[in-house]
């Protein structure tokens, strides 16, 4: 199992290399993958099965030494690594194995036992990479690594590995925050961009008015009020009509005219 889990992590970590190859500053190659590394063993110390999430950050561990090895130039030997980071690492993997049992508890234990046991894998990749780091930088190798000379670096850096962790932890967690907040914004954005699309109402379209003409006789042409007139005037020289009406028909006619 352990070597599966090691073959996952070296192709993933194969993949940054072949990304930050292009820099050549061995120093500034071996903090980013120390800090990778970091980060890896911490996203394995939350596994939930104790023996799992154990073997991951041995395997994570194991795989930033051999990148370490490779930007150094140094022959990396898997075995001999592996004995190195039991023998380096012993009161530091107690810590985290007594972390790891935690999780065995019901309820709750799973998730206290995962942020301990994350922040302590981090920790202890870190100051495994510190010291690997300065090993190789001073020229040294696997066949010459003096496990007694860097217990107390390793302890130092254990400590400020701790640190380290918990500002990644944080760093992790605002930006997960900020992915959050821009989530629900693009959202609330997308919300407001379809409700402008939505058809509108059509706005009230005021009727023209019709006007009232009441009992008014429509108008008529210049022929017909001169045919009219010369009828009113025949019909009062017969006497149908009287001098007052005839006047009074005569005024509505051309009333209407005007």
């Amino acid at each position: 199992m352990f070597n599966k889990v090691f073959k996952t992590v070296k192709f993933v970590s194969d993949m940054k290399d072949d990304k930050n190859s292009n820099n050549n500053d061995p120093g500034k190659r071996a903090e980013r993958t120390v800090r990778n590394h970091v980060m890896w063993s911490m996203g394995a110390g939350f596994i939930p099965f104790p023996v799992a999430d154990f073997l991951a950050v041995a395997a994570v561990q194991l795989d930033m030494i051999r990148g370490l090895s490779n930007i150094y130039n140094v022959d990396f030997k898997e075995t001999e690594g592996k004995a190195l980071i039991t023998s380096l690492t012993g009161s530091g993997l107690s810590r985290v194995g007594a972390n790891a049992l935690v999780k065995m508890i019901p309820g709750v234990g799973s998730l206290i036992g995962g942020v301990s046991m994350s922040v302590l894998s981090g920790a202890s990749t870190y100051a495994l990479g510190q010291v690997f780091k300065k090993h190789f930088e001073t020229g040294g190798t696997f066949l010459d690594f003096d496990t007694s000379r860097f217990k107390n670096y390793y302890e130092e850096q254990f400590e400020k590995g701790k640190k380290v962790a918990e500002d990644i932890r944080e760093e992790q967690k605002d930006s997960k925050k900020k992915k959050e907040e821009a989530r629900k914004a693009e959202e609330a954005k997308d919300a407001e961009a379809k409700q402008d699309e939505a058809p509108r109402a059509a706005p009230d379209v005021e009727e023209p008015k019709v006007e009232d003409k009441g009992n008014k006789e429509p108008k008529a042409d210049s022929s017909e009020i001169v045919h009219k007139l010369k009828e009113l005037a025949e019909l009062k020289e017969m006497g149908v009509i009287t001098e007052e009406e005839f006047n009074q028909m005569k005024a509505r006619l051309i009333a209407n005219y005007k």
